[in-house]
């Protein structure tokens, strides 16, 4: 069933197009959309919102919806890339079934639709080399002027170009071009390149080909061959849109797919474009394209954020016509409302400050019930070791607290998280530097969590661990990559670089239920976000990477509008 006569979710300007076309019967009221990435990097949070899209699209009204690989560049493109696609595009819940393409599979084709453009006088073989041909098109408010090529017989155009094929020329000595206006005012109309020579083995074709398709004119032919109703792009292309037609129009392919452009993402304090996110990766800026800093799909995936967050993020930012920045913390907040529902509750002490309580018995070890997720009770109950000797976070005490401090302070008391209510007696430094190395503290036996006779109450809750149970644990922080929000708004963006983007910590301590934690499990540490095991995880020594903290600013952004 169709959503032709329904109202949909999140309605845009392209829902509207399609279910106009259904109505009209346009394409045999076929809806067929592709997702189409060129395997030259790993795919970022923008290419997630093109993938919803265009899967969603075919979803919503019973369509299908293809992946391609536009493989025209191979000395950028590799097997790696296409296999961390494929991987990325399942990850986040979508199958393209049987329908997997290559543009490089339409190579052949590509081709004979090249030579047809020659016979028909309207593409030919050009000597001028880049520079020239760049010169030669003019700018913006001069127009171009043409080829001393372009008016060659379409005898010697069709020799030219089937000896470039054959390999007789060098690379980068002739291009083959559609014969177009060298006046118009858009200058992808200025005679574009269609083929060029270009020596370089393919990951798929292997040194089969020395000539090469641009992409501009593999494009549009690939969706045409493979029946695509709707060519769903970037705002970017609204300009390559005229060269789009104009290629389907002069060549005999099976049909003629409508481009339609929408907004890409522009998220905050991060850089969105691929050759910039490839360069942070080959400077060694970032520890690889899956760095949990990284925009990129595999990036997000490692640092712990869901699929669905993902979803549910790139349908909360909409489809526009128009180009818009969006604040990073809503991202956050959809990987915060998805976590909230999901991830366990436990404790974990990330800069440890040792508590020993002096009136608690030797040797004994107390198992108290903390539940896993009190929103949630379904979720169960664990049991916690408690016992004499104890571990808090370092910025859980001062010596000389300000007014509204309310951890744990010289004479203070505060409760213990499904514990007892401990006040601290004395504190012990190093003589030399300072340091705090312990606290002295005691406990009020009758003050445990849950017990009938527990009546006393005090403002400060604490999160710790068993210093005989706990587990070592490494914990990495992560912050924005970039400084500033827009980093790309500056020609050097790298200048724009957190230098504490990462921090790694390595005495982490963390409660024994996290001691054979499985790469990919996420939780809540108490006070302190939400947290995924890291792959470099290995028996016993858990690594930890933080999602996010627990602070949500898009929540209350949306709070304070709605006021």
């Amino acid at each position: 069933m169709t959503a032709l006569n329904n109202e949909l979710p999140g309605t845009n300007f392209i829902h509207n197009i399609i279910k106009e076309d259904l109505k009209n019967n346009k394409n045999d009221s076929r809806v067929h959309t592709r997702f189409p990435p060129e395997p030259n990097g790993y795919l970022h949070i923008g290419h997630a919102k093109s993938i919803c899209l265009n899967f969603g699209l075919a979803e919503i009204f019973d369509g299908l919806c293809n992946l391609r690989f536009d493989d025209t560049n191979p000395t950028k493109e590799e097997v790696e890339y296409v296999d961390s696609i494929m991987t990325d595009v399942k990850w986040l819940g979508f199958d393209w079934d049987d329908r997997l393409y290559y543009a490089s599979g339409y190579f052949e084709q590509l081709y004979e639709y090249a030579l047809d453009l020659i016979k028909a006088g309207k593409a030919y073989v050009c000597d001028l080399n880049a520079e020239q041909i760049r010169e030669y098109r003019g700018t913006l408010t001069e127009p171009g002027k043409n080829s001393p090529y372009r008016d060659r017989s379409v005898k010697e155009n069709l020799d030219l170009f089937q000896r470039m094929r054959a390999g007789e020329f060098s690379d980068g000595s002739r291009v083959l071009r559609a014969k177009i206006d060298m006046s118009s005012p858009n200058i992808n109309m200025r005679d574009p390149v269609l083929y060029r020579i270009q020596r370089a083995s393919h990951h798929r074709t292997g040194d089969k080909w020395c000539i090469y398709p641009m992409y501009d004119y593999a494009h549009p032919i690939s969706d045409a061959i493979e029946g695509i109703t709707h060519s769903i792009c970037t705002l970017e292309f609204e300009d390559h849109r005229p060269l789009y037609d104009w290629v389907l129009d002069n060549v005999a392919v099976p049909c003629h797919p409508q481009q339609i452009e929408f907004a890409r993402l522009n998220l905050g304090y991060t850089v969105m474009s691929k050759r910039k996110l490839r360069a942070l990766v080959e400077q060694g800026i970032v520890n690889g394209w899956d760095d949990p800093r990284m925009p990129t799909i595999s990036g997000l995936r490692r640092r712990g954020y869901t699929p669905e967050a993902i979803r549910d993020f790139c349908e909360r930012i909409g489809v526009a016509k128009s180009n818009s920045f969006v604040d990073i913390a809503m991202l956050e907040h959809s990987i915060r409302e998805d976590l909230n529902a999901r991830a366990p509750r436990v404790m974990a002490v990330l800069r440890p400050l040792k508590v020993i309580i002096d009136n608690y018995p030797e040797g004994q070890v107390e198992m108290l019930e903390a539940e896993n997720n009190a929103e949630h009770p379904e979720m169960g109950y664990r049991q916690v070791p408690f016992g004499r000797e104890l571990y808090i976070e370092q910025d859980d005490f001062m010596e000389d607290p300000p007014k509204k401090f309310f951890r744990l302070a010289p004479g203070r008391e505060v409760r213990l998280k499904h514990a007892y209510i401990i006040k601290c007696e004395r504190v012990v430094k190093d003589e030399q530097t300072g340091q705090i190395l312990k606290l002295h503290c005691t406990y009020d036996p009758d003050t445990r969590s849950g017990m009938s006779s527990e009546k006393r109450k005090v403002k400060g809750t604490l999160h710790w661990v068993s210093a005989a149970h706990a587990v070592k644990a490494e914990v990495r922080i992560y912050d924005h990559l970039f400084l500033k929000e827009n980093p790309e708004e500056d020609e050097d963006f790298i200048a724009n670089l957190n230098p504490r983007s990462e921090e790694i910590l390595t005495n982490c301590l963390v409660e024994p239920s996290l001691a054979d934690v499985q790469p990919g499990n996420r939780y809540q540490f108490l006070r302190q976000g939400y947290f995924c095991v890291d792959q470099d995880t290995t028996a016993g020594q858990p690594v930890f990477n933080r999602i996010v903290s627990l602070k949500d600013t898009w929540a209350k952004i949306q709070k304070a509008s709605n006021n």
